[in-house]
């Protein structure tokens, strides 16, 4: 179902407007309303992973709900999370660089 008036988005709008009133403290993040799919409300959080728990305890997410992917050429790790809320769905997503693992030195570990 694709949306044709703003009526339409009102999911996912009233549910960002209570998320608002109810949890003003929490961090700022990126907020996304589509047409495409009328009835969800996506909350991205960069390089924030005390921001993604914040929001992830707020909304009474299961972390064992949270699936974890990397993109990007194994750079960039991806947690995402869906829950209803206030008659929308909510799709919380965090994204995070993997740290760099430093290569070990040739020699270092070895037993003498």
């Amino acid at each position: 179902m694709r949306a044709r008036t703003l009526a339409d988005l009102s999911a996912p709008l009233v549910a960002l407007r209570l998320l608002a009133t109810e949890f003003p403290d929490l961090p700022a993040l990126s907020l996304d309303v589509s047409t495409i799919y009328p009835d969800r409300l996506t909350m991205s959080v960069h390089d924030d992973d005390a921001g993604f728990e914040a929001w992830r305890e707020a909304l009474n997410i299961d972390p064992e709900s949270v699936v974890h992917h990397v993109q990007g050429g194994g750079r960039t790790r991806v947690e995402t999370a869906r829950t209803d809320f206030a008659g929308a769905v909510v799709e919380l997503v965090g994204y995070s660089q993997v740290p760099a693992i430093e290569p070990v030195p040739s020699g270092a570990g070895a037993l003498s």
